[in-house]
């Protein structure tokens, strides 16, 4: 045990049953697993309750958990699959009608004519397939690789990366002219 990484240490002694260590993974995850569960279905509400979902599958299933991955990679394949069985179960999609979040792609500050730029390219990311807005959100926005998408979806690096240049190119088709003739 003396080679064994901190996070390790924790994951063993949550593995054994210690609460503290569970309280300890959840708090050091939960943010990124709730951004995760919240870009994949825009709703607050559900984020929350599939972020606690995602938790309640990953503690339960901890045992079988062998560290061939990073445990935050391991943790974020159960939500994805959490939040696509969540949002198949329930029947809902999101209406590309969320608050606007600069976090999705870039500044804090933006110009008035950057708003509108970037509200636009928010609704035509809520408005992709499911299938592809969740390879695009994976690998553009969290830094993924296909590999780790492939694992977590359970298809092919190919079907990823196919469904990847889908994505952009929708988002190109779609948004192309408009852009340009934003920015003039």
């Amino acid at each position: 045990m003396e080679n064994e990484s901190p996070v390790e240490a924790w994951i063993a002694r949550a593995q054994s049953g210690d609460e503290v260590a569970f309280r300890h993974l959840y708090d050091r995850h939960v943010h990124q697993v709730h951004r995760l569960a919240w870009r994949m279905c825009r709703d607050e509400e559900l984020a929350r309750d599939l972020t606690q979902e995602s938790f309640i599958r990953a503690f339960a299933s901890l045992g079988d958990f062998r560290g061939d991955a990073a445990f935050g990679s391991w943790l974020h394949r159960i939500c994805v699959r959490t939040v696509l069985n969540g949002l198949r179960s329930r029947g809902r999609h999101r209406n590309g009608r969320e608050p606007f979040t600069p976090e999705l792609v870039g500044s804090d500050n933006p110009e008035p004519l950057a708003f509108a730029v970037r509200d636009r390219l928010q609704e035509a990311v809520a408005g992709l397939p499911d299938i592809y807005r969740t390879v695009l959100l994976l690998h553009d926005l969290e830094g993924w690789t296909h590999r780790e998408i492939a694992e977590a979806l359970e298809v092919e690096v190919g079907t990823s990366k196919a469904r990847l240049s889908r994505a952009r190119a929708r988002l190109r088709g779609e948004l192309g002219t408009e852009l340009r003739e934003s920015i003039g």
